[in-house]
């Protein structure tokens, strides 16, 4: 005989299933709540997904700047000094091709570099070596006589030439930016900016280097922050992107981007719009970039800032209208670069600063006025603009080491400062 359960037992039962349903469900909700809270949170703390560099080829800040030793004016050794009086680690500095091949399937002299080199590793200042310069005879057809750069007509002659700089510095030079800036026709031979090309013209240079020298650190070209989207460029967040979609990460360790001033560091993209202007009118476009690249799942990948600076230029109406005293030059540098040990590590790696300047430049060359030195060659020596002595006496964060800021009462600073960053 089966036993009989009461209505009211049986109620009771059916109450206390119901109870627990109930406490479960609401600790399942408030264990979801909370996890999707310390989602949101790490969004908030972490908007630019720095946790997933987890492997940055570069200390996170490390410091370079952009000179021109090769042709010098007797000037190099100097300005070797000065990079390492400033403890900064690195420099980046243009290896051009039409300075070490004169002709096709020709030699390559390495004499030059190999005595610029020398006096680099006697300062232990490391070398990031821009790539590029396409000699006349290597050109492409119908490659533009007025345009600073571009390809070339066969890239078994870029592979040629990447290969022979990387392994003759195999272990010496630390890092290689393959081209500059080919979402500007001018970079690009003339031609329309053209992201497919220039992944090509990566893969075989990037192809090269990795045969000669496995442990050195490939970085894609700083694009130009540019609005427009034409024959004459690409918008630079539209160019990277076109770049993704070519697959052109496959080929670097860092993605690079330049941050040219052209408002006070603090002042983001959306700043910009709120001021009348454009989004690539800040120094912070490169957050926008860095959302492509997460866009893309790229995350842990780090970004290097080839070109930072602010040009002082009061004439040319192309540059006059966001030009800046050479106070505030210096000034803005020093904060470009606490901004992005406050808020980008790890996700920036290396910060290059423009420039040591060309000794032969002159007032009507652009990059004259973004210097942080000036050339009087005809005089034999270099002035130091204020911006030279802001980024000397800066603090350096360089991953856990901060190396402090020279007090303003110390007027004279080592030559060889300790420097435990490098």
């Amino acid at each position: 005989m089966e036993a009989s359960v009461s209505p009211s037992v049986s109620a009771r039962m059916r109450r206390a299933v119901f109870v627990r349903i109930a406490a479960l469900l609401t600790v399942a909700l408030v264990v979801t709540f909370g996890v999707l809270l310390l989602l949101r949170t790490r969004a908030d703390d972490d908007p630019f997904m720095g946790a997933a560099v987890i492997d940055p080829p570069f200390e996170s800040l490390t410091y370079a700047i952009q000179a021109f030793l090769w042709w010098d004016g007797g000037l190099a050794t100097t300005q070797m000094d000065w990079i390492r009086m400033m403890r900064f680690t690195h420099i980046k500095h243009t290896v051009a091709w039409d300075d070490l091949q004169a002709e096709p399937g020709g030699p390559y002299d390495f004499s030059r570099l190999d005595e610029i080199m020398d006096g680099l590793e006697a300062r232990r200042v490391q070398m990031v070596a821009r790539l590029g310069v396409t000699p006349e005879w290597a050109r492409a057809d119908g490659f533009s006589p007025d345009a600073h750069d571009g390809p070339a007509a066969d890239l078994a002659d870029v592979a040629d030439y990447c290969g022979a700089v990387a392994g003759r510095y195999a272990g010496r030079i630390r890092a290689y930016q393959v081209w500059n800036e080919p979402n500007l026709s001018r970079e690009w031979g003339g031609f329309v900016p053209n992201a497919r090309g220039y992944v090509d013209l990566l893969a075989a240079c990037s192809g090269a280097i990795r045969a000669a020298d496995p442990d050195a650190i490939i970085i894609s070209a700083g694009l130009s922050p540019t609005g427009n989207d034409d024959a004459i460029a690409r918008r630079d967040d539209l160019y990277l992107q076109d770049m993704y979609d070519a697959g052109f990460q496959q080929y670097v360790d860092v993605v690079g981007a330049h941050a040219a001033g052209y408002d006070a560091p603090h002042v983001g993209p959306d700043d910009a719009v709120a001021k009348g202007r454009q989004r690539w009118m800040s120094f912070r476009r490169i957050e926008d970039l860095r959302k492509i690249m997460i866009a893309n799942g790229d995350a842990a990948r780090q970004m290097a800032l080839l070109e930072v600076g602010w040009t002082t230029n009061p004439n040319n109406p192309d540059y006059s209208w966001y030009a800046v005293t050479e106070e505030q030059q210096a000034e803005y540098m020093r904060e470009a670069y606490a901004y992005a040990a406050e808020h980008w590590r790890p996700w920036v790696g290396l910060m290059s600063a423009i420039f040591l300047a060309d000794v032969h430049w002159t007032e009507d060359d652009e990059q004259y006025w973004f210097s942080i030195t000036v050339p009087h060659l005809d005089m034999g020596y270099i002035s130091l603009r204020p911006a030279f002595d802001a980024l000397l006496r800066m603090e350096k964060v360089c991953g856990d080491f901060i190396v402090p800021a020279y007090p303003p009462d110390q007027m004279q600073t080592p030559l060889d400062p300790y420097n435990p960053c490098g």
